[in-house]
């Protein structure tokens, strides 16, 4: 967050796109600036991020025609990434700018979610269009699916914590949202034939305002108390989770471990899950749930 530069190794040799995430990267780190600067910040903000939606969807359909017309063998899952930040993420997140009057910290989730989303999509998923890369997100899973997915998260979320959840990535790529203040955990399941991991990620303020309002009173900091507290909750979230798809007895927890941020980030290196989602929660705060 305190400097975005454009480097000439970001360039994949296609001019119309590397200009383009020049420009990219010029936008959001005039943006990182005005938002420290408390004289600037609100206006100046809100016509930047304007330019800055505008001028990416500009880019996406631009970056578009150019993979068909070199028939881009991963175009339809490169242009996912793209309509899931034209159509979930920045909306999501102009609709938490506009509930918070562009407050720093309102301003703050959006680019450090647009700077994470920029960084891997200009690193990883463009340099592939050229193959000088190969997309993480080998996972193709079926719509009906992931909107099953979708709904069991939102309604376990309603169920256990009295949380409002609304997607804000369909493919989240381990941006930060909460500026290096998560807790993150990642459980093993295994049965007779397969195994899976999930992982949450939780930013911190909503762990303390959520765990405060279900013990009757306020919690200031993530202790090793809250931390195992969360630990447990969040198996039984993903127990509740799986109800909706299988029978309880199928698979049996190996492992649940508590992961730093940049060990989940080590996990992602790899490949992304196959189902990545990143939610809001009103203002309370972010979560995210890979399925993998």
């Amino acid at each position: 967050m305190k400097e975005v530069k454009w480097s000439n190794r970001f360039n994949i040799g296609v001019d119309v796109i590397d200009k383009a995430h020049q420009k990219l990267f010029s936008i959001v780190g005039k943006l990182v600036a005005l938002n420290e600067d408390e004289t600037k910040q609100q206006h100046a903000c809100c016509e930047g991020i304007k330019y800055l939606k505008s001028y990416a969807i500009k880019h996406f359909a631009e970056e578009e025609a150019y993979m068909k017309s070199i028939g881009y063998e991963g175009y339809d899952i490169h242009k996912q990434l793209h309509d899931n930040m034209r159509n979930n993420t920045l909306p999501a997140l102009e609709s938490e700018l506009e509930r918070q009057n562009y407050s720093r910290e309102s301003v703050r989730h959006f680019l450090g979610i647009c700077i994470g989303w920029l960084n891997a999509h200009t690193m990883i998923e463009d340099p592939a269009i050229v193959g000088r890369a190969s997309s993480r997100w080998v996972h193709h899973s079926s719509d009906n699916t992931a909107a099953s997915v979708k709904k069991a998260i939102i309604q376990t979320a309603k169920d256990m914590f009295r949380l409002d959840a609304q997607v804000v990535s369909e493919h989240y790529s381990g941006e930060d949202f909460s500026f290096g203040n998560t807790l993150c955990y990642r459980m093993k399941y295994i049965s007779s034939k397969e195994q899976h991991q999930i992982f949450l990620s939780y930013e911190q303020r909503l762990v303390l305002s959520t765990l405060g309002g279900m013990l009757g009173r306020e919690v200031k900091t993530v202790d090793k108390t809250v931390a195992y507290t969360i630990k447990v909750l969040s198996q039984k979230f993903v127990e509740r989770i799986g109800t909706h798809f299988i029978s309880e007895d199928e698979y049996q927890l190996e492992k649940n471990d508590m992961l730093t941020f940049e060990q989940l980030l080590r996990v992602f290196d790899r490949e992304y899950p196959s189902y990545n989602l990143l939610f809001s929660t009103g203002g309370k705060g972010y979560f995210a749930v890979g399925i993998k």
